[in-house]
């Protein structure tokens, strides 16, 4: 039984370690929402997510006042969209009304986003997928709170390769509908292979079929933490690291886990998962950079990287799973470039390059995150860039995932702004040779071998 002394363990951590529970995500089945058309489906997906929601924000705002504890963000997944809105919206243009929608639902209960304008296609696309994909431009232009994600492969089923193609032609129009915003609308879309059905962080968070109607998902980050227990066993052995970023690993998860369940409790949601994620902010101090730099490392990129951030990744879940019976969503170690400001200075410094990236996402939790490539860059390049993520993804039984920006106007060497936790990102080279012959070849890569396990 979790009580308040747990809390007050941790007081140093969260005033002068930057610990804090990232997100509180409530998730939403929309299934029950399709009316006869379009409209009434509008209407009962507002209702329903206005009702089920409409204390979550005050609710947690209490929680952390009560405990002390700071709870970040307050978000809603739901349904994929694609789903609900099979059989009512019938063109892109029916979708972005959707999205619309949910932007007013989240505006009016006070979240702070609102994923799962989403679409599952890893073994083809119906009708209704590839007008929701065709819609994601558009629709991440007109709201401000949507985020979207695109599910386009599986380790069982292998990688949609039309939905890859179509997606890099997708998020070269999001940047440019968006161009007068640093491109922010490629911020809120993300593509994945093996996409969890439970992960409360943006932008990839969808409400999975097989979950419950609604439910309370909590996400924990703590780099700071870490980093600051890394400092008191400087230079020793790796059975000593590792038991640190294990214990600290179990603390953080810990008030984690004391927030979802007093969330749980007076919301009258049932409680989902726990995610705990080290996932980085531009504060300084907060930063998974800095964690692979107290191990060791010059810089992040440097030779070992991969190595450390292995280590990492997989303490970090031991501890996790220690302290919480509900451990899901991805749990593990974030690598976005421009939300960790030691990650940016890498790749200012030349040490962490996109294939270095791409290596180091074979062992941590997501994939190739917030990377800023030179807006000429080719739609075709970027399926490119999206496949390799994918395949290692598929290959190795894992999340992985791209979220890529190309920020039209600027060019390698150049910053994009996005500001608060998205921070700033440096415009990253990319491979300039082509591969628009693989990317229109069509049809889908088979899954792996080792998927055949019954």
């Amino acid at each position: 039984m979790l009580n308040i002394n747990e809390v007050i363990e941790t007081n140093q951590m969260i005033h002068e370690m930057n610990l804090d529970v990232r997100t509180i995500t409530m998730g939403i089945s929309l299934l029950d929402c399709v009316g006869k058309d379009l409209e009434e489906t509008r209407e009962k997906i507002y209702t329903k997510i206005t009702t089920c929601a409409k204390d979550l924000v005050s609710t947690g705002e209490e929680i952390s006042r009560e405990y002390g504890v700071p709870i970040v963000n307050k978000r809603i997944s739901i349904t994929p969209i694609a789903l609900v809105g099979n059989s009512v919206a019938s063109c892109p243009k029916d979708f972005v009304k959707i999205a619309q929608t949910l932007d007013e639902a989240a505006k009016t209960v006070g979240v702070n986003f609102i994923g799962g304008y989403s679409a599952l296609v890893s073994k083809g696309m119906t009708r209704a997928d590839e007008n929701l994909i065709r819609s994601i431009p558009e629709a991440l232009s007109v709201t401000e709170r949507v985020c979207s994600s695109v599910n386009v492969g599986s380790t069982k089923t292998g990688i949609n390769m039309d939905a890859v193609k179509l997606i890099g032609e997708m998020i070269k129009e999001t940047a440019f509908l968006t161009k007068d915003n640093d491109c922010l609308g490629c911020a809120k879309f993300v593509v994945f292979t093996n996409a969890p059905d439970d992960n409360p962080f943006m932008a990839g968070a969808f409400h999975g079929v097989t979950e419950a109607d609604t439910i309370i998902n909590v996400g924990v980050s703590g780099p700071g933490v870490v980093k600051r227990a890394l400092e008191t066993v400087r230079g020793q052995s790796f059975e000593i690291l590792c038991e640190t970023i294990k214990k600290t690993a179990f603390k953080v998860t810990r008030v984690g886990q004391l927030v979802a369940q007093e969330a749980s409790r007076r919301l009258g949601v049932p409680f989902g998962i726990i995610d705990l994620s080290l996932a980085p902010t531009p504060a300084i101090g907060d930063s998974v950079g800095e964690i692979l730099e107290e191990i060791g490392l010059e810089y992040a990129g440097a030779p070992g990287t991969t190595a450390a951030l292995a280590l990492l990744n997989d303490q970090v879940k031991k501890g996790g799973v220690m302290a919480s019976s509900y451990v899901g969503g991805l749990s593990g170690a974030f690598i976005p470039v421009s939300e960790d400001q030691r990650m940016i200075d890498a790749v200012e410094a030349g040490a962490l390059t996109i294939e270095k990236l791409e290596a180091m996402t074979c062992v941590c939790s997501v994939g190739l995150d917030m990377i800023a490539i030179p807006g000429d860059t080719k739609a075709t390049t970027i399926s490119g860039i999206i496949a390799d993520e994918m395949a290692l993804g598929m290959v190795n039984q894992k999340t992985t995932a791209v979220r890529i920006i190309p920020v039209i106007g600027k060019g390698v060497g150049e910053r994009v702004h996005f500001g608060g936790l998205l921070g700033y990102a440096p415009i990253m080279p990319v491979n300039q040779y082509s591969c628009d012959a693989f990317i229109n070849r069509g049809g889908r890569i088979p899954a792996p071998i080792h998927s055949f396990k019954n």
